[in-house]
């Protein structure tokens, strides 16, 4: 599934303006810890967590992940939003919290 298809099908807000709409999703991931993200976190995975700090962005690009889903109303500043364009990393925004966009990612890619 394509990352419109999951923004689309989740409500998700763009926060960074490159486009990556192509992008395949494989999977998702759910934490808050970095170096959890880091060990165990697969390429293509949708990160979802509430981290708004620049450390996210290199997680991201680190891991190859498909973008970054930050919840409960959060949002990164504008200098993390700036990196995260630059380094072509997805940044999605949504209010609903990290269990329930975990669960309706996992109703949307199946067993992924």
């Amino acid at each position: 599934m394509t990352l419109k298809e999951i923004v689309e099908g989740l409500g998700l807000r763009a926060l960074t303006t490159h486009e990556c709409e192509d992008r395949q999703v494989t999977g998702g991931y759910t934490s808050d810890l970095l170096s959890d993200v880091m060990a165990n976190a697969r390429p293509g995975n949708l990160w979802i967590t509430l981290q708004i700090h620049q450390n996210i962005v290199a997680v991201a690009r680190l891991k190859d992940l498909a973008g970054i889903v930050v919840v409960n109303g959060r949002r990164p500043d504008d200098e993390t939003l700036r990196r995260a364009d630059a380094e072509r990393v997805a940044v999605l925004g949504t209010e609903d919290s990290a269990f329930r966009v975990s669960g309706r990612l996992h109703r949307l890619l199946g067993d992924s």
